[in-house]
């Protein structure tokens, strides 16, 4: 691509910083021409353009069975599904799940915000108990849903399962090493990476990274 659009992330977004890091290990590896970005409807979409790699938008929890079928039929690319939580665990869990126990040689990236960020804010498969949103203003009452121990038990020994955070992009990076290896390997991999939306947690500075670790309590960080 000549032009790089910028893309419209919210101010403090953990998305670019995904991102940034995917890309970072990509061209370590020189894989931009082989790589191909899906994405899932959702503040992912936003990432259309911002990297200088194929890349193409599915419908709502559709991106990854769309990413499965690319890849089967490009064997030689290495392929991405990103999607937000609630694209994966919500409307897309019936096929991150089934294509998880198949073993399927593709990359998910999952960036957990704990909220539905592009519209509005709303409680999300991944919300804490507790947790106040436009739909759940005394609180959320259910435990959050945790993607990766419930896929752990049903995929190959060989698959790659780690969860990270957004303040830590070493091991962002090196989650992403690992992934890409596992796939090309002929692999499933997944990444779930703890995210910042302050715009929707109506946090700023301090409070953000606070909230951040808040989370990590909840959502052990480390290779599954």
């Amino acid at each position: 691509m000549a032009d790089i659009i910028p893309a419209k992330f919210c101010a403090g977004c953990g998305h670019p910083i995904v991102l940034m890091m995917m890309h970072k290990i990509l061209k370590e590896k020189n894989l931009e021409k082989k790589a191909v970005l899906g994405l899932d409807i959702g503040c992912s979409l936003l990432a259309w353009n911002f990297l200088p790699i194929n890349t193409f938008q599915t419908h709502h929890g559709r991106v990854v069975p769309t990413m499965m079928g690319f890849k089967r039929a490009r064997k030689d690319s290495v392929c991405f599904a990103y999607v937000g939580d609630g694209g994966a665990y919500a409307i897309g869990w019936q096929s991150l799940f089934h294509m998880a126990r198949r073993d399927e040689p593709i990359t998910v990236i999952v960036v957990n915000n704990t909220v539905y960020g592009m519209t509005g804010g709303q409680v999300a498969p991944t919300s804490m108990v507790g947790q106040t949103t436009p739909t759940t203003p005394e609180g959320s009452v259910e435990k959050p849903f945790l993607g990766l121990e419930y896929i752990k038990p049903v995929v190959n020994e060989k698959a790659f399962l780690a969860r990270t955070a957004v303040n830590n992009p070493k091991q962002i990076q090196d989650c992403i090493r690992q992934a890409i290896e596992t796939q090309q390997a002929g692999h499933f991999s997944m990444i779930e990476v703890l995210s910042l939306c302050p715009t929707n947690w109506h946090t700023k500075g301090a409070e953000t990274l606070k909230y951040l670790e808040e989370m990590r309590s909840v959502f052990k960080v480390g290779i599954l």
